[in-house]
Parts: C-alpha cells; structure tokens; sequence
C-alpha cells in the first residue's frame, strides 16, 4: 500500500475537498513531497498492534492539520518558500482554514469507535489551540530559554503529541498507553524543534533564522550565557544573515561557547527520557522496536554535526546526561 496515495485518497473524499478541485491541487503538491509526518499515526497504530488500513484517516487528520499550520505558519514567518506568495495572503488563508477543517472531517467520518472519535476529536482540537496561542508567542521572538521552551512545548510539542496520539487511538489501545505514547510524541517534537534548530544556525549560506534573527536554542544560548566571546556575538549577530565572514565567525563561536554541545545535551536528556518510556509500555514487542528505532533516527545527525563540528568521535557519555532531565 502506498501510504501517500492512500492517505490523499481519503482526503480527497471529504466533502469539502470534493467541493474544491484548488484544494485538492494544494493536496497533491503536499503528498507528492512525502512528509515524514504525515506517517506519524500510521507509525503509533502500528506500534500498538494496528494495521495501517485501521490509521488512514488519522494520517488524513494530521496531514490536513500540517497543510493548513504551515500555510499560515510560512505567512507569519515571512518564509520566501510560502505558498502564499504564489497565490496571495487571503486565498492562503482560506485554504488553511479548509484544511484544518477538513482535520476534524477526517475523524468523524471514519469507521473508529465513537469513544475513540471523541478522544480523537479532543486530542486534535487542544493541538490545534495551543500551535495557536504559540505561534502568536514565536512572532514575538522569545528573548529568554523559559519563552522558547513555552513556544516549542505549544507549537511542536503539541503537534506531535496529537499525531502519536491519533494513531495509537485508531490501533485502539488503551487510554493510559494513548497518554504514554503521546508523552513520547511531545518529547519527540522538542528533539525535532532542538535538531532543526542546530542544522539551521549551522548552515551555510545563512538560514533564515540568521537573517529575520529568529531565537534558536543555539543562538539563544550565545546571547544569553556568560562566556568570553558574547560580546562579540553580540557585535556579529545582526549582519550574520548577510555576511558570509560574519556568519562563519559567528558560527564557530556557537561551537566554542558550547551552544552545539548545550543542544546535543539537551536532544540525548529527551531520547533517554523517551527509552524510559518505551522500555516499560506495554505493546507488542516489534512495535516497541519500531517506535525506538524511529526515536534513534532523531539523534543520529546531530552525533555526526558534533563530529563535524568538534573534529572528534561522538560518545555520549562526554555529556553526562542526569537522569529524569535533571
């Protein structure tokens, strides 16, 4: 089964969307690229013994509720890469609007069990308020760690902990292993905010978290840690975004403050919290293989940017990571 076409298929028999032939095209640029996420349910159902037959329209409901975040997300972020900017503002808006209805449409026309739709409907509707209130936050820029963390805990966090959670109601689990599986989904979305956050600060040309000077965790950590290089990023930080000698020297600052290791630390604090979870949660053993195999993925490149980076080999223990996120 291609998880892709049958996903867009679904999507493509909501009322709404049949109604609307613009939609449906936004629908196949969408699955055309493949996201990751929109695999997330499909990943959890299977995790606690479903098919990926019974995690379709959760699939459906979270690929509808990314297409929709990210149209207004690229609006509010100004992102040269937003379809906004080929199809304007307002019709950007509406579509986003029809897709994350069309989220909640997903659900209710499946063939779950009522109880289920309602813990569905539920988990999807406190997603879509907090990315709300949270990218009204990121738009301020948060000038301190405690506003970013309350960003990603909104924005990503939330998003993920929705998506675990709909797949692991469609595979009809218990409501306690729903609530820990989506544990994990939240954890995973502060591993996937702090992994993006280190790859873009480390690109070369500037990301645009250089150029629109967007609070990274990297960044963040440089401007606001007392070491001896943070006036001088100070001095470097509002022209990295379009001085390529500015960026590179701003960059190894990131490395030598101990920005890129802060990161890392943070990102391995998760994934053991995450092992923890998935050692005593009680699903069929290959689903719990597949879900840590999908949670180590997370790590891998930021073991190989330390690499880079530092020029030496990457040992976890050179971190020393406490237990329960001290």
């Amino acid at each position: 089964m291609n998880i892709y076409d049958s996903t867009a298929d679904y999507i493509s028999n909501i009322p709404l969307m049949k109604a609307w032939p613009a939609a449906t095209t936004l629908l196949e640029q969408a699955a055309f690229k493949k996201p990751r996420d929109w695999r997330l349910p499909i990943l959890t159902c299977e995790t606690v013994g479903g098919n990926v037959s019974q995690a379709i329209p959760a699939a459906a409901s979270i690929a509808c509720a990314l297409i929709g975040i990210l149209l207004i997300d690229d609006m509010l972020d100004d992102d040269p890469r937003g379809e906004f900017h080929r199809i304007g503002a307002a019709q950007a808006a509406n579509f986003a609007s029809a897709f994350l209805a069309a989220s909640s449409q997903a659900i209710v026309q499946s063939e779950a069990l009522p109880k289920n739709k309602l813990l569905a409907m539920k988990s999807l509707s406190q997603m879509m308020a907090s990315i709300s209130l949270g990218q009204y936050l990121d738009v301020q820029n948060p000038s301190d760690e405690a506003g970013y963390w309350k960003v990603v805990e909104l924005k990503s966090s939330s998003f993920f902990r929705s998506a675990f959670e709909l797949g692991a109601l469609f595979g009809n689990a218990p409501v306690e292993v729903v609530n820990r599986i989506g544990e994990i989904g939240s954890l995973y979305g502060e591993m996937i905010q702090i992994h993006d956050d280190l790859n873009d600060t480390m690109q070369v040309p500037a990301n645009s978290d250089w150029i629109q000077r967007r609070s990274a965790l990297p960044i963040l950590f440089a401007r606001l840690v007392d070491h001896p290089a943070r006036a001088r990023f100070e001095e470097l930080y509002p022209y990295a975004g379009s001085n390529s000698r500015f960026l590179k020297e701003a960059q190894e600052i990131l490395i030598q403050c101990g920005a890129v290791s802060y990161c890392i630390y943070q990102l391995l604090n998760r994934r053991q919290t995450v092992l923890g979870i998935l050692s005593t949660l009680p699903v069929p053993h290959s689903g719990r293989e597949g879900l840590t195999s999908f949670v180590e993925q997370m790590v891998v490149p930021a073991y190989r940017l330390f690499e880079e980076v530092s020029g030496v080999p990457f040992a976890p223990t050179t971190f020393k990571i406490k237990a329960d996120g001290e």
